[in-house]
């Protein structure tokens, strides 16, 4: 915020708006200064960052294109798009593009350091997302291996999704994935190893409904997803608190009817539960220390300006020893007023906003051939909500992948 102080010619002051102040010597009273330094005190130079606006993602869009530190967002969410249009090809690339993005983030990185500073906005850092975002692009990323024929990829997929939960602030909640430790047993058994100790971790993370024995002869995987993931917001004074809402759906589950069988497939995992069970952040930490220089600077400037004003209206003299002092708390409350103005504690709410709400899988054997599969996406009352089919091709010796989506 800049400041425009009257110039000075011949002992008058020039015309400042459209009034026309006076003095007889070159130094302006004190008090002349009072309405621009009210002004400031009535107005502030706080300042709050909306954010980016959430874009929805367009099936062109293309993350190459996006800002640097937007790059991996849009691969992130042209990539839910592709799987849902069955463009696994475009998937892989958006999910290899992200992940390998992913790894150069984490070694140090010069977007996140400026972020923490108290004038950065947390927005300005390169985008990776939170860790539940993360967990979902392994996620994709397994499905994919697994629909290639490499369940041994999906399987290290699977297990970096769970190692990206583990360091939950409330330890209660890490690595608390179902079908992520569900799916790295099943693929342990597809690839004659043990799944038994993924499958009881798996177990012990369900709320509702138990998970099925693994059924090694099954040849036909169905993952299914549905209903609309959370969304961020920021709340507090300062917007300075990361928060999350859950996403609207009528879906709460789905059945899988396929020749002659009716799989269920019910929801084993809740994004937003795993939006917000996770505990505090790092960042949450220093935009809170932010938020409480922005606090106190704007305070201490209140109070430094408040007494210079009394001290500067009080003078009777115009080189009296007060007056001086009264002008140097005017300006140290105008020097603080300003830099709590600049301080931005606003949390990033970029999302990852076309995420499903709810995961779930089923498994059925069925021989070769061409199938047809209907899949029924349940509201609450356990009625169809909307009905997809799917024509897939069973081949010998392999899984086939099915991935179906309300969306």
């Amino acid at each position: 915020m800049s400041k425009v102080l009257p110039t000075q010619r011949n002992g008058e002051v020039l015309p400042l708006g459209n009034s026309t102040l006076k003095q007889s010597k070159a130094r302006a009273p004190l008090a002349m200064w009072l309405p621009a330094v009210m002004l400031v005190f009535s107005t502030g130079c706080a300042t709050y960052s909306e954010g980016p606006a959430s874009n929805a993602a367009s099936a062109t869009g293309s993350a190459p294109q996006a800002s640097r530190r937007d790059q991996v967002l849009w691969s992130y969410r042209n990539a839910a798009l592709a799987m849902r249009a069955g463009r696994f090809d475009q998937a892989k690339v958006e999910l290899e593009d992200a992940l390998a993005r992913l790894g150069g983030i984490y070694g140090p990185d010069k977007a996140a350091s400026s972020a923490r500073r108290l004038f950065n906005e947390e927005a300005k850092k390169n985008f990776i997302g939170e860790p539940y975002e993360r967990v979902m692009a392994y996620f994709y990323r397994g499905i994919l291996y697994w629909m290639d024929g490499e369940p041994d990829n999906a399987r290290a997929c699977f297990r970096t999704g769970q190692l990206l939960d583990s360091d939950a602030e409330n330890k209660t909640y890490a690595g608390d994935w179902t079908l992520l430790d569900y799916l790295d047993g099943l693929a342990s058994v597809k690839l004659a190893a043990d799944g038994s100790d993924a499958l009881a971790r798996a177990q012990s993370h369900t709320r509702s409904t138990p998970l099925p024995p693994y059924a090694p002869r099954a040849n036909v995987l169905f993952f299914v997803e549905f209903g609309n993931g959370p969304l961020k917001y920021a709340s507090g004074q300062f917007r300075e608190q990361l928060r999350f809402r859950a996403g609207s759906s009528s879906a709460k589950s789905a059945v899988v009817k396929v020749a002659g069988q009716a799989l269920p497939a019910p929801a084993y995992d809740d994004l937003y539960f795993q939006a917000t069970t996770r505990g505090g952040r790092v960042m949450d930490h220093i935009l809170a220390g932010k938020a409480q220089f922005k606090s106190g600077a704007n305070s201490v400037g209140d109070a430094a300006i408040i007494s210079g004003a009394v001290l500067a209206s009080t003078q009777q003299r115009r080189h009296n020893a007060g007056d001086e002092i009264g002008a140097g708390l005017l300006l140290f409350g105008l020097a603080s007023k300003l830099i709590s103005g600049a301080t931005n504690p606003t949390a990033d709410t970029r999302c990852w906003e076309n995420l499903p709400g709810h995961l779930s899988f089923a498994a059925a054997e069925l021989p070769p051939g061409q199938h047809i599969a209907t899949v029924e996406f349940l509201n609450a009352a356990g009625t169809p909500h909307r009905v997809k089919t799917a024509t897939f091709t069973v081949q010998p010796g392999r899984d086939t992948v099915v991935f179906l989506s309300d969306h």
